[in-house]
Formats: C-alpha cells, sequence, structure tokens
C-alpha cells in the first residue's frame, strides 16, 4: 500500500507567532526550521513512507523541504489550512498514493515508533487514525486509509471534530495518545515542558 506523509508548515519567520513574548524573531525562525528538519529526517527513516510533501506559502520552506528530499507544494491565495491538505491529498491521490499521514511541523518528540504507532493502527480500512494533542482538543496526527474519507477540519477543537467526522463515515476510529505526540509548541509553557524533558532548547 503507497502511503505519502503531508506536513503543512507556515513560513519560517511567521510561525509561531504565540511564542513571540519568549522568543525573538530570528529564534522563531530557527526553532520553527529546526522543527521542519526534525520531521523530515524522522519521516525519511520509513520505508512504509512513500513520499513526503510538504505544504505552504513560504518559498524559503519548500527550498529546505526540497533539500531534504521531500517534494512540494506551493501554498497560493488567502491561507487556509484545511483547504490546502485536500489540495495536498488531491495530488497525492493523483500519484497513487492509497493512504495519507498527515502531521504539523512542530512535533518536537516525534520519533519513527510514533509514526509506526499510528500505521499499524491504520492497517485495516476503511479507518481514520487520531493523534491528539494533551489537552485533547487539537490533532497533532491524522492517518487516512484510505485517502479522502473525511474533510479535514483542523483549528481549534478539531479533535472532536475529526473523531465526529470519522464515525459519520462508517469508518473504524483508532485513537492514538502518546507522550511524544501530544507535545506541541504553541505557547511559552510548552517550551518550559520541552526544555525539561529533552533538553531541546529554542533559544541559541
Amino acid at each position: 500500500m503507497t502511503i505519502w506523509a503531508i506536513v503543512p508548515v507556515k513560513p519560517l519567520r511567521r510561525g509561531k507567532s504565540r511564542l513571540a513574548g519568549a522568543l525573538s524573531d530570528d529564534e522563531r525562525a530557527q526553532l520553527n526550521r529546526r522543527l521542519l528538519e526534525h520531521i523530515l529526517q524522522t519521516l525519511g527513516e520509513l520505508p512504509e513512507i512513500e513520499h513526503t510533501l510538504v505544504v505552504s506559502r513560504d518559498p524559503a520552506t519548500l527550498a529546505i523541504a526540497r533539500e531534504r528530499g521531500a517534494r512540494t507544494v506551493l501554498e497560493n491565495g488567502a491561507p487556509h489550512l484545511n483547504m490546502a491538505l485536500k489540495r495536498a491529498t488531491i495530488v497525492a491521490q493523483a500519484h497513487s498514493a492509497h493512504g495519507v499521514l498527515i502531521l504539523p511541523a512542530d512535533l518536537p518528540l516525534i520519533a519513527a515508533s510514533d509514526i509506526y504507532a499510528m500505521l499499524e493502527r491504520g492497517n485495516d480500512p476503511p479507518v481514520v487514525v487520531v493523534a491528539p494533542d494533551r489537552c485533547k482538543e487539537g490533532t497533532n496526527g491524522l492517518y487516512i486509509n484510505p485517502a479522502g474519507l473525511i474533510e479535514y477540519a483542523f483549528g481549534p477543537g478539531s479533535y472532536p471534530r475529526h473523531c465526529q467526522s470519522v464515525r459519520q463515515a462508517g469508518a473504524r476510529l483508532e485513537i492514538v495518545t502518546l507522550p511524544s505526540l501530544e507535545l506541541d509548541l504553541d505557547i511559552p509553557e510548552d517550551l518550559a515542558l520541552l526544555d525539561g524533558l529533552e533538553g531541546f532548547k529554542a533559544h541559541s
């Protein structure tokens, strides 16, 4: 079965705006680049992932992705994450992708074992594997098999919305809760927690 990973990425200097009080613009850009490189390296370790597709409106981000061997899609028009993901999924399906794995770039602790855990739970379609954030509000990972089974609903409260969409589609819902998948970087408290766990210092 052909699986593509899709990674949406905001512009490096604009992403993580809620961390502006804790990090300078340069520090946020550096952090965003490190996060992007980390997830691309992690995905590249998995032979099950045939291609990784990075979606962004930022040419610098896309250039980094191509340097790392990823395919890219330039997001045009007004920023709209769910529409961008839908377009990227159509690209993947056009290249015979059967399943799609959606992972945001801001998962500093993600490892290949976490991705394997999601893929293993999604072996028997139709199925959607959802990895919530630690507050059980947002979605930090989504594996859809087959691709296009549900509409994307990323944004505040996306976790319950995705779960409801799976039930309405009559597909099997699998939920994966792992500490390394639950931690994303949105607010300064996340940085403090991350430093305490891994020493992944955001400051230079």
